[in-house]
């Protein structure tokens, strides 16, 4: 969210044809691949260079063909419904963290687990599309002794809770197919809690990429009585400075994710396209974590970013993976992630408006853990997405601005239609003066008031040199807008069938684009309108 405290501002008809044009023979981009091409292999013929022969091009091929056999293989098999928690009974009935936040297939992972019940029994759930189910039971462990372990402790320097608790239990995922994952820990007596764990795909090659934003999620997790807004007594000044992976999640256990990502993962698996699963976590330890995707998938609530993070992602859009930010308040914060046992991230740290009181700052005076936009590395989001994050609360219609957009084909909308409560409770929107990208064409502008400010939500289109194409829809409700009128999520801040259908048209549209390459190479490119639309 924006304002520490997390009130005020930051500051001040028919569709398009969604085909590209008709080519004959290779234009520019395709002719440099394939000249590439030849040189590259003329190049390996005259070296002799080992492993780029034939054989292992076609057993490359081979595998990619196995693989998406595989895939296609699991989405069509009968799903759990019974995946959702019945009861989860009182806060320490049963809880648990994993000991990383993403896997490999086939790694292990370790699973720390407290308990008042005697026993209980950990199910493994994928979420997908499973023809309506929602998720599918991929393993079961045997009945497990509980325990009650201690309370979390807090480190004082940084007011940071962790659990550290003994292992319970180990977990081999053989046999898991990447995507995400609730584990439910079901209590002797009937309890339940949900742990979240990511099985990370191997390659990113050609596939549409899901980026669970497991560093906000935490940002939030009032476990222990403090996260990184307040502290056990509700104030500001007495927030966590680091929050850690070593505790387990309040509520139910993994509310960010079912909130603002599950809908987004069962409609991509429904689709049908080739999709890739990672964190926010593994994209900043991994320069190559996004290489060859076709497109990269921020979801709805993706807050807290570290620069590396940041730059990996750019770095991919610039080789021409298209970006969706389908969130507010997106790549906000500027954070650090440090390492711990058994290895990778474990603590988020961001000290924001007392980033001076960060020792990591003396000998790296260029990484803050304040607001990107903040000095003394002041560097905004909109560059990236398009879009500035610029307050909360709010509640408006989204109104639509350019219905002839290929994004919103097949919608039925006209200009001013509008869908009440989609945007909302944050709110990005084109900000003129500041780094704005370059043609960008607004396709939704919707008036709306808050704290007593008028102002605008703006849902944003934009194509890199790369021919990527880069979708930000404005507020944070975009995904929350795909369980509407479904029943999913409570009240779902009372969005109803029709915005539910319009909000899943027009995901399905641009997933389905964005997953065949460059956008600007198979869709229509923006039509520059910012000046025309903040004219008055």
């Amino acid at each position: 969210m924006n304002a520490d405290a997390r009130s005020g501002t930051a500051g001040s008809g028919a569709a398009r044809s969604g085909a590209a044009p008709e080519r004959t023979g290779l234009d520019r981009r395709r002719f440099l691949g394939a000249a590439g091409a030849a040189g590259l292999a003329a190049a390996t013929a005259a070296c002799d260079t080992p492993g780029d022969g034939p054989t292992e091009t076609a057993t490359a091929t081979a595998s990619a063909s196995s693989t998406a056999a595989a895939e296609a293989a699991e989405r069509r098999l009968p799903g759990n419904a019974d995946w959702r928690l019945r009861s989860t009974g009182p806060p320490d009935a049963v809880e648990g963290y994993p000991d990383r936040v993403s896997v490999l297939p086939g790694e292990k992972f370790g699973l720390h687990v407290s308990t008042t019940a005697p026993g209980f029994t950990v199910s493994a759930y994928r979420i997908g599309w499973y023809a309506g189910a929602g998720a599918r039971l991929v393993w079961r462990s045997p009945p497990t002794p509980g325990r009650r372990q201690p309370p979390g402790r807090l480190i004082d320097a940084t007011r940071t809770v962790r659990a550290d608790w003994e292992r319970t239990t180990e977990v081999a995922t053989e046999g898991w197919p990447p995507g995400a994952y609730l584990l439910r820990l079901d209590a002797d007596g009937g309890h339940q809690r949900y742990v979240p764990l990511v099985v990370r795909s191997p390659s990113a090659r050609g596939r549409t990429v899901v980026m669970h934003a497991v560093a906000t999620w935490q940002a939030y997790n009032t476990w222990g009585g403090y996260d990184l807004y307040r502290g056990e007594d509700g104030a500001y000044a007495s927030r966590s400075l680091a929050v850690t992976f070593d505790r387990p999640y309040t509520l139910d256990g993994a509310e960010k994710f079912l909130v603002y990502e599950r809908a987004l993962v069962v409609l991509a698996e429904r689709l049908g396209i080739p999709l890739a699963y990672t964190t926010g976590a593994d994209v900043h330890a991994d320069p190559a974590a996004l290489r060859g995707a076709t497109a990269v998938l921020s979801l709805g609530h993706d807050e807290y970013w570290t620069p590396q993070q940041r730059a990996n992602v750019a770095a991919a859009r610039d080789a021409g993976a298209n970006l969706a930010f389908l969130g507010a308040n997106t790549c906000y914060r500027r954070i650090r992630l440090e390492d711990g046992a058994p290895g990778g991230a474990r603590t988020v740290v961001c000290y924001k408006s007392a980033y001076q009181d960060d020792p990591y700052l003396a000998s790296h005076p260029t990484l803050p853990t304040n607001d990107f936009r903040q000095p003394p590395a002041a560097d905004p989001e909109s560059p990236l997405t398009g879009v500035l994050y610029e307050g909360y609360p709010t509640d408006a219609p989204y109104v639509v601005h350019a219905p002839d957009h290929w994004l919103f084909q097949g919608t039925g909308v006209r200009a001013g239609d509008r869908f009440d409560h989609l945007v909302g409770v944050e709110y990005d929107r084109v900000t003129p003066g500041m780094p704005t990208p370059r043609p960008l064409e607004i396709i939704s502008h919707s008036p709306l008031v808050c704290n007593g400010r008028d102002s605008h939500a703006d849902s944003a289109y934009y194509t890199a040199a790369s021919g990527a194409g880069v979708f930000a829809s404005g507020t944070m409700r975009w995904v929350e807008g795909l369980m509407a009128g479904t029943g999913e999520n409570g009240r779902n801040h009372g969005l109803d069938a029709r915005t539910g259908a319009f909000v899943t048209r027009t995901t399905e549209n641009l997933l389905r684009a964005f997953a065949e390459g460059p956008a600007a190479t198979v869709r229509p490119r923006p039509r520059d309108n910012v000046a025309a639309v903040y004219a008055t």
